[in-house]
């Protein structure tokens, strides 16, 4: 039988050797399969496809086991590390105003800001559900690369599992971080005194609503969006006027009510809030009328509580108000000496009431 020389065992290694060489690091399949998480060609390929070409920084694509730093490029920075991580179990995965990798981002780059450090590098662990369309982990992929360029991060490591069908919801992530801080920073609640200033940066309840909104369970529409945003460059502009922040802290699950309770309770002191003086946007206020839920519980993704003595209390809503993320910062309490461990809130008809810590769950799922 005569072959041409394109048909010789020999080309034919060849071509297929250059095919898969054309594959290599490409997702083939449209749906997350167990192989994708065997630790073989399959994984390999998701992991280059997914996250390696969308993360794209010359520490995670040497995909070592670790991430490896110089010490004295930190050191120059500050004199202390931040490291702090947490879990995103969102449902949906998609709502307005972001979605579970924006989520990721944001929170373990805000826990990192509220301690005055300047977040750095974060990792990036995700648990995936068999079935789970490789398009919807793209478009997360890339929501959680456009948050890292916002904020001025970096993934650097990372992880992936892959679960059978109805192990799990979808999509899991998990994001820790490391950041410095900078020398002669010392945040913490139990700086808090009596006089100091209680200051927020904006409207609250906005990504409490827009999840429970999203889920479909309510005939309502609105335009509210999740408020998801890094506020390390507000924190930092904070920083820039007021060194001395005596303690600083995102509202997120648990909302404002939540925060304070825990300030109160840590430093000894108690806190009176006013009322109309706390901005919740009338769609909010609606949605809480209609539920029977508090705004003060409702979880916030780019809201941060603010505490420094009176007298630089003017200052820093100023410099707040000059950034986007900060734009609607204002005063909304002040820091009393009694009774301790209590918050109370002074209402519109000029009555008080315990703004208690939240016992249960108002929205389960809400990042």
């Amino acid at each position: 039988m005569n072959f041409s020389l394109s048909d010789s065992p020999q080309n034919f290694l060849f071509q297929k050797i250059e095919k898969v060489r054309r594959h290599q690091g490409k997702v083939r399949d449209t749906h997350i399969t167990l192989a994708h998480g065997s630790g073989g060609k399959a994984m390999r390929d998701l992991i280059d496809d997914i996250f390696v070409n969308t993360f794209d920084n010359p520490t995670l694509s040497q995909l070592e086991d670790q991430a490896s730093f110089d010490l004295a490029s930190f050191m120059k920075q500050g004199d202390r590390l931040a490291f702090t991580t947490d879990s995103y179990v969102v449902d949906p995965l998609f709502f307005p105003g972001g979605d579970i990798g924006t989520l990721a981002i944001n929170g373990t780059v805000n826990d990192l800001a509220m301690s005055g450090a300047k977040p750095l590098y974060l990792s990036c662990s995700v648990i995936l559900e068999e079935g789970l369309a490789v398009e919807t982990l793209r478009r997360v992929a890339q929501s959680m690369q456009a948050a890292t360029k916002k904020a001025g991060v970096q993934v650097v490591t990372g992880d992936t599992k892959v679960v059978h069908r109805g192990a799990a919801d979808k999509l899991f992530i998990n994001t820790s971080g490391i950041g410095v801080i900078p020398t002669g920073v010392n945040i913490s609640a139990h700086n808090i005194q009596p006089g100091d200033a209680v200051i927020i940066n904006g409207e609250l309840g906005n990504h409490g609503t827009a999840i429970l909104i999203a889920r479909g369970e309510l005939a309502l529409e609105t335009d509210i969006e999740s408020d998801c945003q890094p506020l390390n460059g507000l924190v930092e502009t904070i920083l820039n006027v007021c060194p001395d922040v005596h303690a600083m802290r995102d509202a997120t699950r648990g909302g404002l009510a939540t925060v304070l309770n825990e300030f109160a309770l840590g430093s000894g002191v108690g806190i009176r809030l006013d009322e109309q003086s706390i901005p919740v946007r009338e769609e909010v206020k609606g949605v809480c009328e209609l539920l029977g839920l508090d705004p003060l519980y409702l979880a916030n993704e780019g809201k941060l509580v603010v505490v420094v003595g009176r007298e630089n209390a003017d200052a820093v809503v100023s410099a707040m108000k000059s950034h986007p993320a900060g734009k609607d910062a204002c005063i909304i309490g002040e820091v009393i000496p009694s009774p301790s461990g209590v918050v109370f809130l002074k209402t519109a008809f000029g009555a008080e009431r315990i703004v208690d810590m939240l016992v249960g769950e108002q929205l389960p799922r809400i990042c």
